[in-house]
């Protein structure tokens, strides 16, 4: 009795200790280009520390960065020029970042609010998701002008609306 008792208290401290993040998780996302088309890409080097436990959503607490030097659109030339300033301004900003502020529950699954930091701007987002199989799904979409990204780049060049998922799986 006293060994089911212990192993029970294992597994819930193991639930709310922060959970080491896999690396193959990315960040995936979708952008109109010249009114016709649009350009796929990824952002790898996920790291940060990710508290669950659908039991306790009041503990539970997102704080997740990935690489911006590992944006990847399969261009190069694209891919070296989204580095520079005017895009992500790696050097200034290596980092694209979500901080939670809280988790609920709804009919698909959760809801996660909080904040995304990138270039240096920070604004508040919402995250619907799914956790199965130790691995997070979730998307939004954000306006790439509110975060300063290619301001001189005009709309039909590049659209504003930026459709992302996020895969974010657990070891």
């Amino acid at each position: 009795m006293k060994f089911i008792l212990f192993a029970c208290c294992l597994f819930a401290i193991s639930i709310l200790t922060a959970q080491t993040i896999s690396a193959d998780s990315q960040v995936r996302f979708e952008i109109s280009s010249m009114g016709f088309k649009t350009v796929d890409g990824t952002v790898e080097g996920m790291t940060g520390a990710i508290t669950f436990d659908p039991m306790k959503l009041d503990v539970v607490d997102f704080n997740v960065c990935v690489d911006a030097k590992q944006v990847k659109t399969g261009n190069a030339k694209r891919d070296d020029h989204l580095q520079k300033d005017d895009w992500f301004n790696t050097e200034a900003y290596p980092e694209i970042c979500i901080t939670s502020t809280s988790v609920s529950k709804t009919d698909d699954g959760y809801l996660a609010k909080g904040s995304l930091t990138m270039m240096g701007v920070t604004r508040e987002i919402d995250i619907p998701f799914t956790f199965e199989n130790n691995t997070f799904l979730g998307s939004l979409q954000i306006n790439r002008i509110d975060y300063n990204l290619g301001e001189k780049t005009g709309t039909f060049m590049v659209g504003d609306e930026v459709d992302i998922q996020i895969v974010c799986k657990l070891q």
